[in-house]
């Protein structure tokens, strides 16, 4: 008699975690199919050090072969799930297709960027949700600084060092934290012109930091960012974006050619292109974390709603801290469905918050006791060494390392601006020319596996943090002159931003209500090319192009 397949999609906090438990009590008597399309899982709470330059990229990827053997991984990216006939097409990473078919299916997809219908935005910003956006932030963060350095236009230079983040919950609190400390680090080696230094402004429509959060955390955090010099302003966000700066809603234009997207996630639309009950995007199903009315099919994470047994009538959060949970009581409802122990339905306990400030500052409440400053810290740091599921010694080393010797600030020109646009489902994998889904963005609303197009935004207003193609007038720079074309790079730097990690702050109170629905999609063949010069496609390699929408200096 053949094994039975449980096939899991995504490997998030909640699909990681289905499988590692799925895999220690199956012992072999089950075959378990992790689909994802990298292979690590990412520890997405740790991103903001690695822009920061703290940790290295690989310090926050777990692999997923290595710790989880007893599973057998299979690199891409699922497009279409037909529940009668119990399979799963998908698309791999160099564009070829394939079939999983499932006795038990666990849809753990996650989230994926969410952008609201702000003029500019998609073209101009940047979200923060994955390996190459981190990259890009990194290297772009440097260049503006030390372009800001070479220049004698005091205009110039201040908008350059003026770093816009919008969203004060988890992730927008962070980057801006350890944004101003980087950002100082570098100007005390190379100076700005006389009385001039790095500016962070924080924004958000809600009325205090980290509105999700006890008050007293968010007075803990708002007291360190202001101590720091980050301008931080609530109850104001952005109305417009340009390529020269954003006007806010109070008024105000800033210079600035960084724009750094917070705001939220929205659930990833594979869940929503099943046909089923869905809850603002999300996935319905029992306590159990199983689909009514499809009892081999479960989901958990971002991309299920969870009943919360604690508050009836409501859905558990999206937060990383609910997926991995969920995770564990999946694997555990999967066996019993075998006949391997008895069904549980999912039940949590608030074992409180950590937010990292940079330094040695944190703000943090675990069980329930509020703590600020060094101790919170070190319980911060703490969390993150007990939470990760690899990697602890590498972690460690660099946080020494970051204590006793000064921060490497170069550029490795790894990411351009053009392939980690905003507007995007996959902020897992950076663009490059040639890739499948540039190459075919023209075919219709779909893929070659059925699922809604990557760089269509939905129409569901979401819940949570930011979201194509890459767009002309990105602030973060000019597109890369000498890509290789043809072939999709197999292991471009960057990898797997939590497309399936859960997200963590709902942008509740931001501007808006629903994804843009009718931004422009553009990419790299858009710019024009000399009349000597072949359009860039799947077999042609694209060869030098000069950009006519912006001045060359830097990637502004």
């Amino acid at each position: 008699m053949s094994r039975p397949r449980i096939v899991i999609v995504g490997a998030g906090f909640a699909g990681y975690r289905t499988a590692q438990i799925l895999s220690r009590t199956a012992r072999g008597r089950a075959e378990i199919v992790l689909l994802n399309p990298t292979d690590y899982f990412l520890y997405l709470p740790l991103l903001p050090q690695v822009a920061a330059g703290i940790l290295e990229p690989r310090r926050v990827t777990v692999s997923l072969s290595g710790t989880l053997p007893q599973v057998k991984l299979v690199l891409g990216e699922a497009g279409r799930i037909d529940l009668d006939a119990r399979q799963v097409h998908y698309t791999g990473p160099e564009g070829e297709g394939g079939t999983l078919s499932y006795d038990r299916l666990v849809l753990a997809a996650g989230s994926v960027n969410k952008l609201l219908p702000i003029p500019g935005v998609a073209e101009h910003a940047h979200g923060f949700r994955g390996l190459p956006e981190a990259l890009y932030l990194r290297d772009h963060i440097t260049r503006q600084v030390e372009l800001a350095a070479a220049t004698d236009d005091p205009k110039r230079c201040s908008s350059r060092c003026t770093f816009v983040v919008v969203g004060a919950g988890y992730t927008g609190t962070e980057v801006a934290a350890h944004g101003q400390l980087f950002t100082d680090a570098q100007v005390a080696k190379q100076p700005l012109r006389t009385g001039m230094r790095p500016r962070w402004i924080l924004l958000d429509i809600a009325d205090r930091v980290l509105p999700e959060l006890d008050e007293r955390l968010s007075r803990t955090a708002d007291t360190v960012l202001r101590e720091r010099g980050v301008d931080v302003r609530m109850g104001t966000s952005v109305k417009e974006a340009t390529s020269d700066g954003v006007l806010l809603t109070d008024g105000e234009f800033v210079d600035t050619r960084t724009l750094v997207w917070c705001v939220g996630v929205r659930p990833d639309p594979l869940a929503e292109s099943l046909g089923l009950p869905m809850e603002r995007g999300r996935l319905l199903v029992d306590p159990h974390l199983q689909v009514p009315g499809r009892p081999e099919v479960f989901a958990c994470g971002d991309a299920a709603a969870v009943p919360d047994l604690e508050n009836p009538g409501s859905y558990t959060p999206m937060t990383a801290q609910h997926a991995w949970r969920q995770g564990k009581v999946c694997a555990h409802n999967i066996a019993a469905s075998f006949g391997d122990g008895e069904r549980q339905a999912y039940r949590h306990k608030d074992l409180g918050f950590v937010v990292d400030l940079g330094g040695v500052k944190a703000a943090a409440n675990p069980l329930g006791v509020n703590l600020s400053g060094v101790a919170a810290g070190a319980v911060t740091r703490g969390y993150h060494l007990a939470a990760m599921p690899g990697n602890r010694v590498r972690v460690a080393a660099d946080w020494l390392l970051d204590a006793v010797l000064p921060r490497q600030a170069v550029q490795l020109g790894l990411v351009r601006s053009w392939s980690v646009p905003l507007d995007t489902a996959s902020p897992e994998v950076a663009r490059v020319p040639g890739r499948p889904e540039a190459a075919g963005s023209s075919a219709g609303p779909s893929d070659t596996g059925g699922r809604p197009r990557k760089d269509q935004p939905d129409s569901e207003p979401a819940k949570t943090r930011s979201g194509g193609e890459p767009a002309k007038n990105q602030p973060g720079g000019e597109p890369a002159k000498n890509q290789p074309g043809g072939e999709p790079a197999k292991n471009q730097p960057g990898g797997e931003p939590a497309k399936n990690q859960p997200g963590g702050e709902p942008a509740k109170n931001q501007p808006g209500g629903e994804p843009a629905r009718n931004q422009p999609i553009t990419g790299p063949s858009d710019v024009a090319a000399p009349p000597d010069q072949p359009e860039p496609g799947p077999d042609v390699a694209p060869g030098p192009v000069r950009r006519t929408d912006r001045p060359s200096e830097g990637d502004a």
